[in-house]
């Protein structure tokens, strides 16, 4: 009989697991994502279905738990969402202002017609620690940033070079295209190079992302766009900090759609033609066109000859010379060059190494662009002059 009650004690146990009765885990700390003047994405992951919000605070001498704080939750359509995978986006936020903010997440355990059951509640904590916080952009007098680029998972070049690039007195960083080999899930999305930059910067310090050809690449190539949201919605979007106007352009694939390597599942022409509409309207906008600086980030710089590269060249930078555009960042080519204008091109291009980083210093009077290597020694440097 006693070993009849511990079988039954055991299955009840297991069944009780098997529908989610333990602990819900943050497997991914939060990270900052298509930051503005007046919004933010934020976004983090959990090892089991769940609501998920975000608590807001300002940056003042009160203690997280002064009052309670307002909720802004994952939702869609009218529905929190539920999922192991987080985004909350906050608007209407003021310019140039730094708040304080937690993460949570409840635990789904079943939903059956219209009743929901919730399993427990995890968060970011605010009790032995100091709270996460960002900063949105704003009216700041100078612009300071740090880019790094083709990256391949090599999570102990990314530490180093963000070391050289001085991450505490730099306003953001941009990871232009190539952090991974290629996509295969979301395990090695974050071991290849989200959890270095979470545990460096990325859970307070915003981060941009301009996709290279390497994150088109993998089954969970088209999961990207949930994991890194944009001002636009679209993988090709602008923003403006201090005296600088950005436009981060999306590459797209190096070879023509048709090659091998993608088994007839791209269609990247057609998409950069798109691009290039949004383009033309964006180079137009006064955060742009208004801009004491005019920097422009894409993957592939607009030279190589591969057809990608063409395409850019063709598409692009028509438009990026007549809006005055003053320079772009490139990697892809794994080496170092910089080209200075030219007859087809009217703006210098850098294109950074893979194992350099890009130190970015923007003021009234110049804009400072020095590479650096490993060693923290200037390799090479472009300066411009603001336009006005």
């Amino acid at each position: 009989m006693k070993r009849l009650h511990l079988i039954i004690m055991l299955l009840l146990f297991n069944s009780l697991r098997a529908i989610g009765q333990e602990d819900i885990k943050i497997t991914h700390f939060p990270f900052i994502q298509g930051l503005t003047e007046h919004s933010v994405s934020i976004v983090w992951t959990t090892d089991q279905p769940a609501t998920g919000w975000v608590e807001l605070a300002p940056d003042d001498s009160s203690h997280f738990y002064f009052k309670e704080r307002t909720k802004y939750f994952a939702s869609a359509y009218g529905f929190k969402k539920v999922g192991t995978l987080h985004q909350v986006t906050l608007n209407n936020l003021k310019p140039g202002t730094r708040y304080r903010y937690r993460v949570y997440s409840q635990q789904v355990l079943k939903h059956e017609g219209v009743n929901v059951q919730y399993g427990k509640v995890v968060a970011s904590n605010v009790y032995r620690q100091t709270p996460l916080s960002f900063q949105t952009l704003g009216n700041a007098a100078s612009t300071h940033f740090t880019v790094v680029n083709d990256i391949h998972e090599r999570n102990e070049v990314l530490d180093k070079l963000l070391d050289i690039g001085n991450l505490k007195t730099s306003d953001f960083v941009v990871f232009n295209g190539d952090m991974v080999n290629n996509l295969l899930s979301e395990k090695q999305l974050y071991d290849g190079f989200m959890d270095t930059a979470i545990k460096r910067f990325a859970s307070e310090k915003p981060m941009f992302y301009a996709r290279g050809n390497h994150e088109t690449r993998g089954p969970f190539a088209t999961a990207y766009p949930k994991y890194f949201p944009t001002p636009t919605g679209k993988l090709y979007y602008q923003f403006r900090h201090g005296n600088t106007g950005f436009i981060v352009l999306d590459c797209g694939e190096d070879k023509p759609d048709t090659d091998i390597e993608y088994s007839g599942i791209v269609e990247m022409d057609n998409y950069r033609t798109e691009q290039a509409a949004w383009l033309a309207q964006a180079v137009e906008d006064p955060s742009f066109k208004d801009a004491k600086y005019k920097v422009v980030i894409c993957h592939m710089p607009p030279f190589g000859g591969w057809h990608g590269e063409q395409e850019i060249l063709e598409k692009f930078v028509p438009i990026l010379n007549k809006a005055g555009a003053q320079i772009m960042l490139s990697g892809h080519l794994h080496r170092h060059i910089i080209q200075n204008a030219t007859n087809s091109i009217h703006f210098p291009i850098i294109v950074n190494s893979n194992n350099n980083v890009l130190r970015v210093d923007l003021n009234n009077e110049k804009g400072t662009f020095k590479i650096l290597d490993q060693q923290g020694k200037v390799v090479d440097q472009v300066v411009i002059k603001p336009l006005n």
